[in-house]
């Protein structure tokens, strides 16, 4: 018979044979190895690799191309346009012919004042030798010093007519040269305003052509007031680097400089208002155009940089992951710089060439085992935003 021990034990075995069936249909064990699983599984993450190369700081702003100068061209006398000697559209030098007038007018006029003075010239001639004759009798007592006075009076007002018809010659020579119409400046010329045949007036209001100066060009653009002082003192360092940009943000049409910085700031809109001078020498830029400026503040030489996507915000300091050579992430904390399209210089904590995580970092935690998804050997950059902010912390 067996003793109530006995009864007792084998009770409890089958007490615990029980509750392991039933935590075996229930997933109770085996969750500690289940959680050491999970623990091994990898995270999948995409990596870039920290860049070392020169960095730009830099401002970006709508802009408005201008020609540097535009010239509308008039007639400076009234006459019948006789000929045109320019192609519409084509570039033009200064001092080249563009229009000739009917010169009959004024080579009429030009002859005629040059006969008057012929006339006045004879004049004088004879009241300067009756001033000599005068003088020689007055000296022998022989004439009347009235006389002699008279005669000088006259011949200086022959002189003065001399003068005047002078002046007339100079002016029909002047209006002669008129007939002859030259572009002022160098650049491109418009449409063709007025045809052969027509008579034009100095005071129309239309003119004959338009000529404009695109090389060199001018960019006009606005940045924030709040950006003055930034600009005044890289400007005092050197003159202000600008690149015209094309629409995709990315391509650089053309590289100018900073020249102005209005005087006074724009109540209406709190902006400040610049301009960029650029040679346009591939004639890039038109007049009208709208497009947009990059103004260079300054240059970081062979610094490292990543996506700023990458920087996370630590409880001190700033901090990427770095996956090793193992594929375990590592948390680094970083010394953060300027910012420039969308990547941002480190200043401190980070080699050129490490892979850092640019996707999947918010999964992440010190030693853990990552997954690669993607990796590229040189860290592109997103496309840049065309806007007024400052893109840079500045020295």
């Amino acid at each position: 018979m067996k003793s109530a021990k006995s009864w007792w034990l084998a009770g409890v075995a089958a007490a615990v044979a029980a509750l392991y069936i039933a935590g075996t249909q229930l997933g109770l064990f085996g969750q500690s190895g289940k959680k050491t699983a999970d623990a091994e599984k990898a995270v999948p993450v995409k990596v870039v690799l920290a860049e070392r190369k020169n960095v730009r700081s830099y401002l970006d702003s709508a802009a408005t191309v201008q020609a540097l100068n535009t010239v509308v061209v008039h007639a400076r006398v009234d006459a019948q346009i006789n000929k045109v000697l320019f192609q519409e559209g084509t570039k033009v030098k200064r001092g080249e012919i563009l229009i000739e007038l009917d010169r009959q007018p004024f080579e009429v006029q030009l002859r005629a004042a040059q006969a008057q003075k012929q006339k006045d010239s004879a004049q004088f001639a004879n009241t300067k030798h009756d001033l000599e004759r005068y003088e020689f009798l007055a000296q022998r007592d022989s004439g009347t010093t009235q006389i002699l006075d008279t005669t000088r009076a006259l011949l200086e007002q022959q002189r003065a007519t001399l003068s005047g018809d002078q002046a007339q010659i100079d002016m029909a020579q002047l209006q002669l040269g008129y007939t002859t119409i030259r572009t002022p400046i160098d650049g491109r010329l418009g449409a063709r305003l007025v045809d052969a045949g027509n008579l034009v007036h100095a005071n129309d209001t239309n003119g004959l052509v338009v000529v404009s100066q695109i090389q060199p060009i001018a960019v006009v653009f606005s940045l924030p007031q709040v950006l003055l002082p930034v600009l005044r003192q890289q400007q005092e360092r050197q003159a202000l680097h600008v690149m015209a940009l094309a629409e995709d943000g990315k391509n650089v049409l053309d590289e100018g400089e900073l020249t102005l910085i209005e005087s006074q700031i724009d109540a209406a809109t709190g902006t400040i208002r610049c301009k960029a001078i650029f040679k346009n020498a591939r004639e890039n830029l038109w007049p009208g155009a709208f497009t947009a400026v990059r103004v260079v503040l300054n240059e970081l030489p062979d610094a490292v940089s990543v996506p700023s996507t990458a920087i996370q915000t630590g409880a001190q300091h700033p901090f990427v992951y770095v996956v090793t050579s193992k594929n375990v992430a590592e948390p680094r904390e970083v010394t953060a710089g300027p910012v420039s399209d969308n990547r941002t210089v480190i200043l401190a904590g980070l080699a050129g060439g490490e892979r850092i995580v640019v996707e999947g970092q918010f999964q992440l935690q010190a030693g853990a085992r990552v997954e690669v998804k993607d990796s590229v050997t040189t860290a592109s950059s997103a496309k840049p935003e065309i806007n007024t902010a400052l893109h840079a912390h500045l020295d």
